[in-house]
């Protein structure tokens, strides 16, 4: 049996991967999908924190241009990604995986707050961790939560779940002959304008030298392949 080549990973998730093709919330078969691809790669050993969107609620940036503060519209996105957090760890545990969700902005009742210390302590018991609510601040995406949570956890990769095979120097469902990078490093990426993670993320997983591999998330199987360092996707690396 092959064995992992990672020990702890941070898994992005966009917030529309759950709502698999209802356009809108969360779907629980598409949860279910995801939460066993999870399970299976927990059962390796490898340790998982997952950062979440909001987007299949609402996005802080295009409501912020409807006419809604910006401030409390990306409060707004913070609870979105509770939200999804939640229907993680419910689809997770109905496998009989542990889970805690902790979250950036204080929600006692329903999450536990986000304590370095304590999240790294239930990867270490084997606990999937889903960090939600952001960084807890506005202006900043959850791509850049996901690396700042990545490099506080200690992980060693970035898994950014995708709907296409990895980075593309053009959009592949618009370019026909768009060329996917194998391997592309961070300020290749930065230059060429690519759409992987926002510039602060992409620069923080820079400046840490913190692996990305972007994959496509849709394929069944893709995130234990990654895990087993089959050659999915494309690596963002120096």
């Amino acid at each position: 049996m092959n064995e992992p080549v990672f020990r702890r990973i941070l898994l992005k998730l966009s917030g529309e991967a759950l709502m698999g093709s209802r356009g809108f919330g969360v779907d629980p078969s598409v949860a279910a999908r995801i939460a066993e691809e999870v399970e299976e790669v927990r059962k390796l050993g490898v340790q998982i924190g997952i950062v979440v969107g909001g987007g299949n609620f609402i996005r802080g940036v295009a409501a912020s241009e409807s006419g809604i503060d910006r401030v409390v519209a990306d409060q707004m996105g913070m609870l979105a990604t509770v939200i999804n957090g939640l229907a993680l760890q419910d689809a997770l545990e109905k496998l009989g995986c542990h889970t805690r969700v902790t979250t950036a902005i204080e929600i006692r009742e329903i999450a536990e707050p986000f304590i370095r210390r304590r999240a790294i302590r239930h990867l270490e018991k084997g606990r999937v961790v889903v960090f939600a609510a952001g960084t807890g601040s506005p202006y900043f995406s959850t791509d850049t939560a996901a690396a700042l949570r990545a490099i506080e956890i200690k992980a060693d990769v970035i898994l950014k779940a995708t709907k296409v095979d990895g980075v593309y120097d053009a959009d592949p469902h618009k370019v026909s002959d768009a060329k996917m990078f194998a391997r592309i490093n961070y300020l290749d990426l930065l230059s060429r304008g690519l759409k992987v993670m926002d510039t602060t993320a992409i620069s923080m997983c820079m400046d840490n030298s913190l692996p990305i591999i972007v994959f496509n998330l849709n394929v069944p199987g893709n995130l234990k392949r990654v895990i087993l360092g089959e050659k999915v996707g494309s690596l963002v690396a120096r």
